[in-house]
Order: C-alpha cells, then sequence, then structure tokens
C-alpha cells in the first residue's frame, strides 16, 4: 500500500503547488482573443453582462438561456441598468440614455422599460420649447401692457 509519512507531506505540498503554477502559466501564456469566460461575442452563452463584448447578456424570457447581444439602437426599446447583470431588452448604447419610469416593482422584476434617445438631441428639443415658453408669455405681457396703457 501507499503511504505518506507526516514528514514527507511538506514536500507533496510544495511539489502540487508548483505543478498548479506551470499549469496556470501554460494557461495564460496563450491568449485566445475570442475567450471562454469573458469576452464573449454576440449569440454565445453568457451568466452576466461582464461576459460580452457588448455588455449585455439578454434573455427573452424568465426560462430561456441568456445570450450576449448587441446594446439597444436610438429610438429602440432599452431597460435601464440592473444589478443582475442580465437583460430582458438590452442597454442603449454609448451616447445614448433610456428614457424610463423606474418604479421599485419594475426594479426587482427586471420590467423597467424605456425609449434610448439621444442626450443631445433631446436637450436641444428641451431648450426649444422653454423658448417657445419665453415667446409666448413675452408675447403675452407686451399685450398687456399695451392694452394697459391704452386706458
Amino acid at each position: 500500500m501507499f503511504q505518506i509519512s507526516l514528514k514527507q507531506c511538506p514536500f507533496i505540498m510544495e511539489k502540487v503547488l508548483v505543478l498548479l503554477l506551470v499549469a496556470l502559466t501554460v494557461a495564460y501564456a496563450v491568449p485566445d482573443p475570442r475567450g471562454i469566460i469573458i469576452n464573449l461575442d454576440a449569440g454565445e452563452l453568457c451568466l452576466n453582462s461582464v461576459q460580452c463584448k457588448s455588455k449585455c447578456c439578454h434573455r427573452e424570457t424568465g426560462l430561456s438561456l441568456a445570450r450576449c447581444a448587441p446594446k439597444a439602437s436610438e429610438n429602440s426599446e432599452c431597460s435601464a441598468w440592473t444589478l443582475y447583470g442580465v437583460y430582458y431588452k438590452c442597454p442603449c448604447e454609448r451616447g445614448l440614455t433610456c428614457e424610463v419610469d423606474k418604479t421599485i416593482v419594475g426594479s426587482i422584476t427586471n420590467t423597467n422599460f424605456g425609449i434610448c434617445l439621444d442626450v443631445g438631441s433631446s436637450m436641444r428639443r428641451k431648450k426649444k420649447e422653454r423658448r417657445k415658453r419665453r415667446t409666448r408669455s413675452s408675447s403675452c405681457r407686451i399685450m398687456a401692457q399695451r392694452w394697459w396703457r391704452s386706458f
């Protein structure tokens, strides 16, 4: 039978650790651009958005397998960022914001959906609306002043 004495135990552990280190260095020495756990392409199975190149791990239903998918483009449905890292609708591409009404229930059930909008264009639109309101109110004020002066 094979027996190990207590005196040989530290030497065996050292050999196991050296073997483990050699195996790890060989595994890291050959980089694979595709990746097995991270840097996954669209369509590959994932557990979290961190694994995907696009940073979106998407699933159709609660029972379906999650797969990497591209982020949502302008004027398409999106989800706000979630802690879970798996989305029913992908977050927006860089430079876009997901205009969504967040609720507590939606945060828990991951159903806070919205529309991807361009930040710059929505800000310009809001500025135009404010200018129109100011113009209308100032023209009304001028007309009221002229009317009072007529008396």
